[in-house]
This record gives structure tokens, sequence and C-alpha cells, in this order.
């Protein structure tokens, strides 16, 4: 595509972009589209909608997704330093919105619609929160007085509460998560990583016992009887019909029993009709990306770097963790996406923005990769 010679900036971002995993990634979108045609049309009927109206949306939102990658990807590190602070606060602002004034679905005020869209802000704040994280954590070796804990803590404390107030209890839990590991890569003590643990397990237990939407989430994973598990029950029925290789593109049938076959059950559909065969593909994909930035950070001498790509693929990798396990029925239910897999144009966006920051990050020296 471009020669070795060439000097432009395009030129120098291919020969210094890790173009395997941006393969990956691609590869997943392509298959986000695919699965999207085969699950969305019955969802769309039952809405009173055209047959075609989430798959074409989804197409709408592809375009700026991979744009928003391939733009993130060409930025040095100062700039995707200073792209998450805007995106931050900038997102953090639109979370008080949708608190606000936002409309209530679900129980939850998270949406904000604009040019008749619905825009989730939380989605955009947690990579660019990840990012930040990072750097405060990295500054440490370089301004040894500056409190450094006690302001990822803040940052932490100040989307943990915008998330919370919302509510989203599974979006604070997956930030949690990946908090607490970047603390620890940080060089934190036992001690304290212990204790942040054990306030983060109280927290759960206080949501538990003070919240009932979360008691009864918890309820019915432990004791299935207790509540309803129609979702959960009918994916696992979809995987068990689909067998190994599926029933065929078009010929499931749990994509019109689930209200959110397009959503968050977007896997089971999968399984059905592409069998488990394609389901540990997806699997492999999603691994390859995390593995491989795991492995690109870890031989980065950089702190910020090495910090940043980690928490993004722990994020991302996560939140495909957390879906594909609630659709087998391995974790409580919870409404999360499916990276690039799942329909919805803030998840899709944002998941451009995390890892076009990773390929940002994880670009080589020109002249090593030159060669």
């Amino acid at each position: 595509m471009f020669s070795r010679t060439d000097n432009s900036a395009l030129g120098e971002w291919w020969w210094t972009v890790d173009r395997s995993m941006m393969s990956a990634v691609l590869v997943l979108m392509a298959a986000g589209l695919l699965f999207s045609f085969s699950a969305s049309p019955p969802v769309a009927h039952k809405l009173g909608l055209p047959g075609h109206h989430f798959i074409v949306r989804h197409m709408i939102f592809i375009v700026p997704a991979m744009l928003i990658m391939l733009a993130t990807s060409l930025l040095d590190k100062r700039m995707i330093r200073r792209v998450a602070l805007f995106v931050f606060f900038g997102g953090l602002t639109l979370m008080a919105a949708a608190i606000m004034t936002g409309a209530e679905v679900k129980g939850a005020t998270r949406w904000i619609s604009f040019a008749g869209f619905s825009l989730q802000p939380s989605e955009f704040v947690k990579p660019a929160f990840i990012i930040l994280t990072a750097w405060l954590f990295s500054e440490r070796e370089n301004h040894p007085d500056m409190p450094v804990n006690a302001l990822a803590f803040a940052l932490y404390l100040i989307f943990v509460v915008a998330l919370v107030l919302q509510p989203d209890y599974g979006q604070t839990a997956l930030s949690t998560l990946v908090w607490l590991a970047l603390f620890f890569m940080a060089g934190l003590s036992w001690m304290w990583t212990g204790v942040i643990a054990g306030m983060s397990v109280a927290g759960l237990g206080l949501a538990y016992v003070f919240v009932p939407h979360v008691t009864a989430r918890i309820d019915r994973f432990l004791q299935p009887g207790t509540g309803d598990t129609f979702q959960v029950d009918t994916a696992l029925q979809a995987f068990a019909r689909g067998g190994w290789f599926g029933v065929g593109p078009g010929e499931g049938t749990v994509k019109r029993i689930l209200p959110d076959a397009h959503t968050d059950f977007i896997f089971a559909v999968i399984g059905e009709e592409f069998g488990i065969v394609i389901c540990l593909v997806l699997l492999a994909l999603y691994a390859f990306i995390v593995l491989r930035g795991l492995r690109r950070a870890m031989r980065d001498g950089n702190p910020f770097v090495r910090l940043g790509v980690s928490g993004l693929v722990i994020l991302f990798g996560i939140q495909a963790i957390i879906n594909m396990g609630v659709n087998v029925s391995l974790l409580p239910a919870k409404g999360m996406t499916l990276p690039f897999i799942s329909y919805g144009g803030s998840s899709l966006i944002a998941s451009a923005f995390t890892i076009g920051a990773v390929l940002a990050l994880t670009r080589e020296r020109v002249s090593e990769a030159r060669g």
C-alpha cells in the first residue's frame, strides 16, 4: 500500500502501526455487520420499525468508527493524553445532562438524544478515564512529590459517582476492576490493593442490600428459581440448538423471542445460527487483541505506554468476557455490549477510540519499523 521510502504521515503510520491487531479489529467490525443482518430484523419488527432499521444504522455507525480509529491511531502520546482529557470532562458533562434531562429507559437515565440518535456518554468516558489514570501513575517517577494516588482516586470517584447516579452498576464494576488492575501494575503495595479491593467488595455488598435491581439480578444468578431467568435460559437453549456448526444464517429462533437479541444477547444468536465453532473464533479474536496488546505493552519502556495499553486492552477484554459470560450463564445478567459485534453506535465508536489509542501507543519507531 505504501512504499518503505514514503515519508508522509500515512506512510510512516502504515509501517509503524500494529497491522495484525488492526486486521483482527476490522474482522470483528465486518462480523458485527454480518451478525446484525441476521439478528436485528425480528427485533425491529417487534418494535414496529422497518426490518432493515438497525442494519442501516449499524452501517452508518461503522463509518465514523473506522475514521475515529484511524485518526486516533495517528496521534502521538501527548495528543492522546490531551484528547483523553477533553473526552473525559466533555463526557462527564454529557453524563450530567443525561442524568438531569435524559429519558428514562429501563429505570436508568444514561442516554441523550442528538440528531435523531441516542448517545451514551459513559461509553466514551471509560477509555478516557483509563488513559488519564495511566498518565497519573506514570508521572510518579518524574514527579515524586506529586500526590498521584490521591489524584487517581479522585478521578475514579468522580467517574463512579456519575455512573451510580445514572445508575449503571455494570459499568461501575467494569471500571473499578480495570482501575484496580492499573493501581496494582503501577506498584501499589499489596496492603493498599487489598484495602481498595475490600472497599469494592463492600460497595457491591451495599448495592446488593439497598438496590433492589442489583439484589434481583444476583439472586436470579445464584438461585435461578427465585426470579425470572427467561433470557438466560433461552440463550442457553440457543447454544444447545446450534451445536458445533449452527442451524444456518437466518434460521435461528432465539432472535424472535429475546428483546435484546441484537445487543446484549447477540452472542446467543451467533451460537444458534453459526455454531459454537464461530463463537470460539470470536473468542480467539478477542484473546488475540488483548494478549497482543499486553505483550506490546510489557515490551515498552515508557511507563505511560505500558500502563495505558494494558488498561485499555483489559477494559476491552473484560467487557467482552462479561457479555459472553452472561450469555452462557457464567455471570449475572448485565446489559453490556459485545465490542464491535453488538448493535449500538456509542459502544461501536467508543470501542474504536479504545483500539485507536492502543494502536497509537504501540506504534514502533520509524527506524525500527523500516529496518
